[in-house]
């Protein structure tokens, strides 16, 4: 396998739910690659799919599923063919492990915090419970958690640390791709920057990899090594932190960082006209092309293909070699 071979490499990814009005496309036609220790922010308004997207890649579907179908290669082998029984014994948390939004839901009231962190290599690595628990210590350690808290009920700790013991969780078992679905949203500015610093030093010391979900730009920015942008069920842009944050390709990428306040600009942040379209019809051609300033005829009609480069890809026609200046 060559060195250059992505973590995990989605292709053609689409997840569709059923519903009353009818088809929702959530997750539609995703192509995306996540490197070995790489931090890839997922940004997005609230709708556009990102929560689908995670779903997707770990198998947690909802009953109305309508489509799902594609490729997720982990070290260039195919999962989606993989029979549900071995891909949660092979792939679930074992290998990509998945920190939930609202950290409290996720843990269970009436047992104990150490215990539930345990329960991955229980269950899926069969340790005894004394080796299982010595593995919860050292994870409780690697988060910023006395191993004091291995004994207390969820509702005993605080918000911050109830989402380190979710972060330690997904570490438990040694994953190499942790997803993050807005793993901040529910806290204080100052426990988001401790939470941010524990991910930080995490991925330093042990070369896990993130897909962090989140609509947060100013939160995302401090762990980003790569940005993808979602909009209405599709990749719009994907580029280095750096050059998305200073340098917005795309139209929407421009008019979501103008939204941004920033410490010392003397202007008011501007704002995106308009309204997401919605995923039970999405038009036929570009999805934000109702919403764009740039916007030309070929926008309405067809939909714009990944252009520009091999490092920066963007779905926008101004961008294709072929399109009217």
């Amino acid at each position: 396998m060559s060195e250059q071979t992505p973590l995990l490499s989605i292709r053609d990814l689409n997840l569709h739910y059923h519903s009353s009005g009818g088809i929702v496309r959530a997750v539609d036609g995703i192509n995306l690659d996540i490197h070995r220790n790489e931090a890839l922010v997922v940004l997005g308004e609230s709708g556009c799919g990102k929560s689908s997207l995670a779903k997707a890649l770990l198998r947690l579907l909802p009953r109305n599923v309508a489509t799902y179908s594609g490729q997720v290669l982990l070290h260039g082998k195919d999962t989606m063919p993989m029979t549900e029984e071995r891909f949660r014994r092979d792939v679930r948390w074992s290998r990509i492990s998945m920190v939930m939004q609202a950290a409290m839901n996720s843990l269970n009231p009436v047992v104990r915090v150490g215990e539930q962190v345990a329960e991955p290599l229980r269950v899926l690595q069969q340790w005894s419970r004394p080796k299982a628990m010595a593995r919860v210590a050292e994870v409780f350690a690697l988060v910023g958690i006395s191993t004091d808290f291995l004994q207390r009920y969820p509702f005993e700790l605080s918000g911050g640390m109830r989402q380190r013991a979710v972060l330690a969780m997904a570490l438990v078992t040694r994953p190499e791709l942790i997803i993050l679905d807005e793993p901040t949203s529910a806290l204080d500015v100052l426990t988001q920057a401790s939470i941010m610093n524990v991910l930080k030093r995490i991925k330093q010391e042990t070369g896990t990899s993130y897909l962090m979900i989140t609509h947060d730009v100013g939160t995302s920015s401090e762990l980003a090594d790569r940005v993808a942008l979602m909009y209405a069920g599709q990749l719009v842009e994907t580029a280095s932190a750096s050059e998305f944050f200073n340098e917005p390709a795309h139209p929407y990428s421009k008019l979501l960082m103008a939204s941004v306040p920033r410490l010392r600009q003397t202007e008011r942040p501007g704002a995106i006209p308009g309204q997401p379209p919605s995923l039970l019809n999405p038009p036929d051609g570009c999805r934000f092309a109702a919403r764009c300033p740039s916007r030309f005829d070929r926008c309405l009609a067809d939909p714009p293909p990944m252009a520009l480069n091999e490092r920066r890809r963007v779905s926008c026609w101004l961008f294709d070699r072929e399109a009217p200046a």
